[in-house]
C-alpha cells in the first residue's frame, strides 16, 4: 500500500512516491485523496493539503498508472489467453466479458447463455488501460 496525498506532505516526499512508482510500474491501483474524517487522528494533523494540490496529486498518480497500465496491457495483443466467462456487456449486448487467469477483464462477442461459466480461448486484439478486446477462438 503506498500512502500518499495526506496532510503534511511535501513536494519531495510526493515526488518520491512518483519515483517508487516508476520503478514499481504498478499496472492497477486503487486511488484516492485523503479526506478528513470526524474523530480521526489524520483529520486533525497540521498542514493540510489544500483541495487543489489533491487534485492535482491525484490526477499525476492517475496518469502514470494509466500509462504504466496501457503498456503492461498491450503485452497481450497477439497472444491468445484463456478466459472465464462472466457476463454480458451491457453497452455491448453481442459481446461477453470474461477474465483471464490474472484478472484482467476482456471483451468479445459471443451469446452469453451458451458462454456463461465457461473457459475459452481469445486472441486479444486490442489492449485499453484496464480491458483487453479480443476473438473467440475456441472454448477450453
Amino acid at each position: 500500500k503506498i500512502r500518499a496525498i495526506i496532510p503534511g506532505e511535501t513536494d519531495k516526499q510526493f515526488e518520491a512516491t512518483l519515483e517508487l512508482m516508476r520503478t514499481v510500474r504498478f499496472d492497477a491501483s486503487m486511488t484516492a485523496a485523503y479526506s478528513p474524517r470526524p474523530n480521526t487522528p489524520m483529520a486533525l494533523w497540521p498542514d493540510q493539503l489544500s483541495e487543489d494540490v489533491k487534485e492535482a496529486r491525484l490526477a499525476q498518480i492517475n496518469r502514470l498508472v494509466g500509462e504504466h497500465a496501457l503498456e503492461a496491457a498491450e503485452r497481450f495483443v497477439g497472444r491468445e489467453e484463456e478466459v472465464l466467462v462472466e457476463e454480458r456487456n451491457t453497452k455491448r449486448p453481442e459481446q461477453v466479458i470474461g477474465r483471464t487467469r490474472t484478472n484482467r477483464l476482456v471483451f468479445f462477442t459471443g451469446d452469453i447463455d451458451e458462454l456463461r461459466g465457461t473457459l475459452v480461448t481469445v486472441r486479444i486484439t486490442e489492449a485499453r488501460k484496464f480491458s483487453l478486446t479480443g476473438e473467440l477462438v475456441a472454448r477450453a
